[in-house]
């Protein structure tokens, strides 16, 4: 099992979040999809803790007050681990982007979100952060393939 967080921060005043096309690592499972930037738990951390850690080496961006919407299983989603990542979005940030090892940063439209190239997954999940509910959900992937989702919304 690995507990995981990913965060979407949202710049209000132009209407636009910051994506991570997953374009710089080797072997990298998401490679060439558009992701919100977080990662894996290190000992002792809170959900909030790691998202901010995360935040930050990934961006440069330091994050205040992220606001967790939900949490989403993805049964084997790699194909050996169960994953249990926690949803944020942040509007409060400071600070300077850097050129991240992960991939490629930008600021991209919300309108134009769902348009890029997203696990399928995330197209569905990704307006649940604008609406003011906590959810809790299953995505089931096979060979990179969604199968099947479930929702609860709280």
């Amino acid at each position: 099992m690995k507990l995981a967080t990913l965060c979407y921060i949202i710049d209000r005043d132009k209407n636009v979040t910051l994506m991570l096309h997953r374009i710089k690592k080797e072997n990298d499972f998401h490679e060439g999809k558009w992701n919100g930037l977080g990662g894996k738990f290190e000992p002792n951390e809170t959900p909030q803790e790691c998202v901010i850690r995360e935040v930050n080496e990934e961006s440069g961006l330091n994050i205040s007050s992220p606001h967790l919407h939900g949490l989403i299983t993805f049964p084997l989603f790699d194909g050996i681990d169960d994953w249990y990542v926690f949803l944020f979005t942040a509007d409060k940030f400071d600070g300077m982007l850097i050129n991240s090892n992960e991939g490629h940063l930008e600021w991209i439209p919300n309108d134009k979100l769902l348009s890029l190239n997203l696990w399928e997954g995330d197209q569905i999940f990704i307006p649940w952060l604008y609406e003011d509910k906590f959810f809790s959900a299953k995505f089931i992937y096979d060979n990179k393939k969604l199968i099947n989702y479930y929702v609860d919304f709280y």
